[in-house]
């Protein structure tokens, strides 16, 4: 069953009328039409089965048949990254790390980048339609750039603080050792030529533990996705 993102209420028995670029979709690719099935998320955990009572290129209605709240299990983990200058890399994290179920998304500045092309309106859109894809009923909350220390900050209730970083002279333990089981967790990824040794011995001070993730060198996107892909699979 084809599902799709809304970001208003879900109640059983109401009717929502789905967004411009939704109904397009609905109507002229899938050539849905009145008396289809579908289901619907607004990312929060909510997961509706409604049937198309009126349907065109600009606008369908459905009627919501029943409507389900699916709690999340597991622990949720917060990246904490520095974005390339590559934005179809970066647009590419957003969705591999959505697809694994990252609960946040914190795009970091650091004394060795400080800016990155952030389109917020078009990561959102890569966000929801990774979740569909993925059938999940959780968006990814994306948060706005911030320093190291506004991010420390952000995550500093989490009980599991990370920071991965590869200075060779500074004692770094496994990240797959570490994690502990349905936990939530924050972790640091560095832009292209890592956190300075300032910006790792603040997070440390802040209570993150440095952590490698194995024997090569890793570009930011591909460390984030190892992150992602450890944490899956131990929430």
């Amino acid at each position: 069953m084809h599902r799709f993102f809304h970001p208003g209420a879900l109640n059983a028995q109401s009717t929502v009328s789905l967004g411009a670029d939704t109904s397009k979709h609905v109507w002229q690719v899938l050539r849905m039409d009145e008396g289809d099935v579908l289901q619907l998320t607004d990312g929060a955990g909510t997961v509706a089965t409604g049937i198309i009572q009126f349907a065109d290129r600009h606008k369908v209605n459905v009627k919501i048949t029943n409507a389900s709240f699916e709690p999340r299990n597991g622990g949720k983990l917060h990246l904490c990254i520095a974005f390339t200058r590559n934005n179809s890399r970066n647009e590419w994290l957003l969705e591999k790390a959505t697809e694994l179920g990252v609960a946040a998304i914190i795009p970091v500045s650091s004394d060795r980048f400080h800016k990155a092309h952030i389109r917020v309106d078009r990561w959102e859109k890569i966000l929801q339609s990774a979740i569909l894809q993925s059938q999940q009923a959780y968006l990814p909350s994306l948060s706005p750039m911030m320093s190291v220390k506004d991010a420390l900050a952000a995550i500093a209730g989490i009980p599991q603080r990370y920071i991965a970083h590869c200075i060779e002279d500074q004692p770094r333990t496994s990240f797959a050792s570490l994690l502990q089981v349905a936990t939530d967790a924050a972790v640091f990824i560095g832009p292209e030529g890592d956190f300075t040794p300032d910006e790792v011995n603040l997070c440390i001070a802040a209570g993150c533990t440095p952590v490698s993730l194995g024997r090569q060198r890793l570009r930011t996107e591909t460390a984030a996705i190892t992150v992602a892909a450890h944490f899956n699979l131990v929430s």
